[in-house]
């Protein structure tokens, strides 16, 4: 794998994380895209999508982008037309392309929070009124804000523990990933650290 942009949503971090991915004209996807720097062995790899545009040394045409999630999911091929690229920088040209892609990345992303277990309303409105009040303590008292935010931890630590043990007794690993909306290593690491275990225990 190689250098590249990628986007995560805060909630599910690196298990949706997306970017945009390279479909060649035969249907498969090129690795990456090697730069030298002229010194030696090093160097660097990219797979970042608008280096695939075959003027490159070893580096194929895109014919389409697609977005791409970590999770393996895959949204739908925008195709790119050379006829109309040209000469220019596929990094301008395909711009659009792109921005679809991270559009089809954001429908997933809502697709999976469909999935995942749902909160009463109280709790999300409760949340949701607790940033805002320490948003604005953070514009009058900064300290009293971090404390706040600390007590946060504090609270999240206590009542999480009882809440990972619960789901450890209740559910197996699949069945939590799903319900968080995580993958499995993810959902076996937040458990852990809630639940004051040992996850390779």
């Amino acid at each position: 794998m190689g250098e590249r942009e990628t986007w995560t949503a805060e909630e599910f971090g690196r298990s949706h994380e997306g970017w945009v991915g390279v479909v060649l004209a035969d249907g498969g996807v090129p690795g990456p895209v090697f730069f030298d720097s002229g010194s030696g062995a090093s160097g660097r790899s990219v797979s970042q999508w608008s280096v695939y545009d075959g003027r490159r040394l070893r580096g194929p045409r895109a014919a389409a982008l697609r977005a791409v999630c970590s999770c393996g999911w895959t949204g739908a091929e925008h195709p790119l037309d050379w006829t109309l690229i040209g000469d220019r920088d596929l990094a301008e040209a395909g711009d659009g392309q792109a921005d679809a892609c991270v559009r089809d990345w954001d429908g997933h992303i809502v697709a999976v929070e469909a999935t995942t277990t749902p909160l009463p309303e109280a709790i999300t409105d409760l949340l949701e009124r607790l940033e805002e009040e320490i948003e604005k303590l953070t514009k009058t008292a900064p300290v009293a804000a971090v404390r706040a935010a600390r007590l946060m931890e504090v609270t999240a630590v206590r009542v999480g523990y009882w809440a990972a043990n619960g789901t450890r007794t209740d559910l197996s690993t699949e069945q939590a990933a799903t319900a968080l909306g995580l993958n499995e290593d993810a959902t076996r690491s937040l458990l852990a650290r809630l639940g004051g275990w040992n996850r390779y225990a």
